[in-house]
């Protein structure tokens, strides 16, 4: 079967697109690599000994999408991970995340409305949760209105998938994530942020190899036991795994509704000051790190009650927060040499 993985060179992405190999699928990847590398490919081709078809595209241009689909008409199922992803730059630009996340949605969907047949795998994320009044936070958490940008695009993405499911032969999985890192344990691939990382745990990691000076806590005057925010830290490899066995149920017809929602997490949030001290465990290294003010967009505390895709999926995480840190310090030391 054949399966377009959109953003398939990035991050969460290039681990799917492993998962979907090793079990066997046929892979076509879709990346404008705004945010990557075309040296990933290599990556996924040592790990699997198999390289995927790749097409430069930028999904926002409407008649290269259509263009693309008359071509792959026999594509089984769609895994949508092309969007920009950074809180704080979507607050600072806010018309280019409703551009590039909303605008590819849709012109993809427009596509897989013409097909008789249509299963979709949409990346979404804890964000719409928004900052909920209880954890850990379940798939019954009131959506709340986003404080970013970025996390009112995949409340709307939602929402645009939900509305599209009801009146076409769209079927669909919405996987909210929570906080997604480490590596490939061969090394081969891994985080590969552009420019300045916006996610914690490649920062951490460059400012332990020595690219950055130190690293900024952003607040310690949260409600939390150490007062900075909290979050659920999950390995990328389990997170690739869900959307493998997600895809699966679509493609079994094992769906109980048209559009069915997921939290993928490990259950456990740890605090900032928690990941830094356990990077500083595996590395061995004392980390450079400094309190700075709270940044727009952050919120509290989020970390997920899994059971559902404990139960329904058959999926649990299987790394510790130790393993995930480890593989991003061992992924951090190969591209630096």
């Amino acid at each position: 079967m054949k399966i377009l993985v959109t953003g398939g060179l990035g991050f969460i992405g290039s681990h799917t697109v492993v998962e979907l190999q090793n079990e066997g699928f046929e892979v076509v990847i879709v990346d404008n690599l705004s945010n990557t590398s075309l040296s990933v490919l290599d990556g996924i081709q040592n790990i699997t000994g198999k390289i995927p078809a790749f097409e430069k595209l930028d999904l926002r241009e409407k008649d290269k999408v259509q263009d693309f689909f008359k071509r792959h008409h026999d594509i089984s199922g769609v895994i949508h991970f092309a969007a920009s992803k950074a809180v704080g730059e979507s607050v600072e630009n806010p018309l280019l995340y409703y551009e590039n996340n909303i605008n590819a949605l849709v012109y993809i969907l427009q596509e897989l409305q013409q097909k008789t047949e249509a299963n979709f795998i949409f990346s979404s994320s804890c964000t719409v949760y928004g900052q909920a009044e209880t954890m850990p936070i379940t798939e019954n958490a009131p959506v709340q209105q986003p404080i970013s940008p970025y996390g009112n695009t995949k409340k709307i993405g939602e929402e645009i998938i939900t509305d599209t499911a009801k009146v076409t032969n769209v079927n669909a999985i919405l996987l909210r994530y929570f906080n997604p890192i480490g590596a490939h344990p061969s090394t081969e691939i891994g985080e590969l942020p552009i420019g300045v990382p916006q996610n914690l745990v490649p920062f951490i990691t460059q400012t332990g190899f020595g690219l950055r000076k130190e690293l900024a806590v952003y607040g310690d005057d949260y409600p939390t036991p150490d007062g900075t925010a909290v979050r659920d830290y999950i390995h990328v490899v389990d997170l690739a795994k869900a959307h493998v066995i997600a895809l699966q149920r679509l493609l079994n017809k094992k769906n109980t509704a048209k559009v069915e929602t997921f939290n993928l997490g490990t259950g456990t949030g740890s605090s900032v000051l928690e990941v830094i001290h356990t990077f500083e465990r595996v590395s061995g290294k004392k980390l450079p790190y400094k309190i700075v003010g709270r940044r727009e967009g952050d919120i509290t505390s989020a970390y997920a009650n899994t059971d559902k895709a404990n139960t329904v999926l058959g999926w649990t995480s299987q790394s510790t927060l130790e393993e995930a840190m480890a593989s991003a310090w061992k992924w951090e030391q190969k591209i630096r040499k």
